[in-house]
């Protein structure tokens, strides 16, 4: 194991390496998913590639030093083009027992491991489940070891700041976070530029944690606890101005995009509910553009606001996970019904019921294409990248508005938590939604159901507008008036009609791009945040001189047109879900395809072997 030395070294230049994957894992209270993301963005800064795996603890106040209670962040940065947070970390920051205990199983072989001494305490080892210390029992003896008092080295750095006890405690993350600083050579300045903006008016608290990382910095500096310092260089990427974005913000910013766009005041309504409370805060800062939020009683309140905001002419959305969905169910029906343009965002998490509010899946595709009673078309897109839920976001209102029907898009608590670097869009090049409100002038010919000829969207007629009076309910409509008609060939017309106007959005899609050759062995079909792994994977499967080419799927209701052509031309199909099998079960129906899926409902996004192994089981097998 490792062994704390403090004698001055002598300057090195630091060690080049592609990159790195590293993974801080403490108590909720330790502060890892700040450490990560202040790491994160420092990385970004120096011209990284980034992808990000927060993952937090499912109990809200689970015991300080528990199994339960373990928050990590895991980061990938490199000077290549990446996809992934990366399959197992090569470094591992353990702030305790329990962290070291889940932790360590995903830790590559001879991978380095900066442990916490001052937190192996036996309260601590046994709520962590060890019945023998494993800094002593060779539990590490197949890994590169630091042993650091980083509590006590913190409280040494912090003895002449005015802080009791307990607070200089909560800045020992700053002193790990220096430490790293300084093994792969990443700049100080945006941490403590950040630390002035967050803690600006409490100036103790700025020299407090300014200091820690600092001293941190320091200590590796002059210790010889690393043999070296590494650097990653820049990632050659695409010319631009560039920021760190994660995916509910991105949805967010793309919310606000599309209200520019459209020229409309945009309406969010939601409840909150893990992991989609995110895009309420994002919001609730736009209220100067003319964004109105509202955090509403309930879930079906929430639909019911966003209902009305649309019928008043505004872009109405929502946002909610998988139970706050099916509680929405009857009022989205009611958009369905009535042919009102709304956007409902469902960040999916592992369920059923509450089942793990913080753990990323899935298994809302079926409840999104079909939760409903009755025959209840709405589109579906998702996002396959955190940054992609900008683009996302826009094309749902545009899908929205120009098809008068109800959109939700998916994405999961894996896109949502994750950051990358975002190439920020030129605005000039952004596509106008256009918003058509039929005025008086419309009164003689104004029908309420009146179909346009290429979408066969209603008008959207204003509620107070002379001559446009019209009613709107839950009651199947007249094919025209919108009147309450229980005719049963009326009732066949509107259900053909209302589907119909669905299956038109796929003509306005872009052909569907397939990574790899246009035909083959072996086609890989994904969708939402599957993305990065599949296309590692395929990638990595072709340069072993496999067949296998990758679609991944942006539009899941109505699907691609020319979807059935593509899966025609190869001779074996795999689906790889955070699901059991869901989209599996809408492609074997739909095309009636042999499509083998991967499914996997742990909580925890893809690994790219896991992709790559199945890849290669289909290929090679007979």
């Amino acid at each position: 194991m490792g062994k704390t030395k403090t004698r001055k070294r002598p300057v090195e230049t630091p060690k080049e390496i592609e990159g790195v994957v590293i993974r801080f894992a403490g108590d909720s209270g330790d502060g890892m998913q700040l450490t990560g993301t202040q790491f994160s963005s420092t990385s970004a800064i120096a011209g990284n590639d980034i992808s990000t795996l927060p993952d937090f603890p499912a109990e809200i106040r689970a015991p300080a030093g528990s199994l339960p209670g373990v928050s990590a962040f895991q980061l990938n940065f490199s000077s290549v083009d990446i996809m992934t947070p990366g399959d197992e970390p090569d470094l591992l920051v353990a702030m305790n027992p329990a962290a070291l205990m889940t932790n360590l199983p995903d830790l590559q072989p001879a991978g380095r491991v900066i442990i916490n001494t001052d937190a192996f305490t036996a309260g601590n080892l046994k709520k962590a489940g060890y019945t023998e210390n494993p800094l002593n029992d060779g539990t590490l003896g197949n890994y590169q070891v630091i042993e650091l008092p980083i509590t006590s080295l913190n409280a040494q750095a912090l003895e002449s700041v005015d802080l009791p006890k307990k607070q200089v405690s909560r800045s020992k993350n700053f002193w790990a976070l220096g430490l790293l600083y300084w093994l792969f050579d990443r700049s100080l300045e945006p941490t403590l530029r950040w630390l002035e903006g967050k803690f600006a008016g409490n100036p103790i608290l700025i020299e407090a944690n300014s200091t820690a990382l600092l001293a941190g910095h320091a200590y590796a500096e002059a210790s010889e606890i690393f043999a070296s310092s590494f650097k990653v260089r820049e990632a050659a990427i695409e010319p631009g101005t560039y920021r760190k974005i994660a995916g509910n913000e991105a949805i967010a910013v793309g919310c606000v995009a599309a209200s520019i766009l459209a020229k409309r005041p945009l309406v969010y309504s939601s409840y909150p509910i893990t992991p989609a409370s995110e895009i309420l805060h994002y919001l609730s800062h736009y209220r100067h553009m003319d964004i109105r939020t509202v955090q509403a009683e309930d879930e079906i309140a929430a639909m019911g606001i966003v209902i009305g905001a649309s019928f008043a002419g505004k872009l109405a959305v929502t946002g909610t996970s998988g139970p706050g969905l099916a509680l929405k169910a009857e009022a989205i029906n009611l958009a369905v019904m009535t042919e009102l343009p709304c956007v409902i965002i469902n960040i999916q998490r592992a369920g059923p019921s509450t089942g793990l509010p913080t753990k990323t899946e899935q298994s809302d595709l079926l409840q999104a294409l079909y939760g409903r009673n009755g025959e209840s078309p709405v589109a579906v897109i998702a996002p396959a990248t955190p940054a992609e839920g900008f683009d996302c976001a826009i094309e749902a209102f545009r899908i929205a508005v120009r098809h008068m029907i109800p959109v939700m898009l998916l994405s999961d608590g894996y896109l949502a938590n994750g950051s990358e670097p975002w190439r920020l869009p030129d605005v000039s090049c952004l596509e106008p939604i256009e918003v058509r409100h039929p005025s008086s002038d419309d009164a003689e010919e104004f029908l309420p159901y009146a179909r346009d000829e290429k979408t066969l969207a209603r008008p959207w007629g204003i509620p107070g507008t002379a001559g446009l009076e019209h009613r709107i309910g839950g009651l199947e409509k007249d094919v025209l008036t919108g009147n309450v008609n229980y005719e049963p060939k009326n009732h066949q017309r509107m259900t053909d009609l209302r589907q119909e106007k669905l299956d038109r959005i796929a003509d306005f899609y872009d052909p569907t791009e397939v990574d790899g050759e246009p035909e083959g062995e072996l086609l890989v079909i994904g969708w939402g945040g599957t993305f990065g792994a599949i296309r590692t994977a395929a990638r990595r499967a072709r340069k072993e001189g496999l067949s296998v080419s990758h679609v991944h799927l942006r539009h899941l209701h109505p699907l691609p047109k020319d979807l059935g052509d593509i899966i025609g031309r190869f001779k074996k199909v795999l689906i790889p879900e955070l699901n059991m099998g869901q989209l599996s079960i809408v492609l074997r129906a739909r095309y009636l395809v042999d499509a083998v899926g991967l499914n996997k409902v742990e909580g925890q996004p893809f690994k790219v072997r896991e992709v790559h192994a199945k890849m290669d089981e289909m290929l090679r097998s007979k």
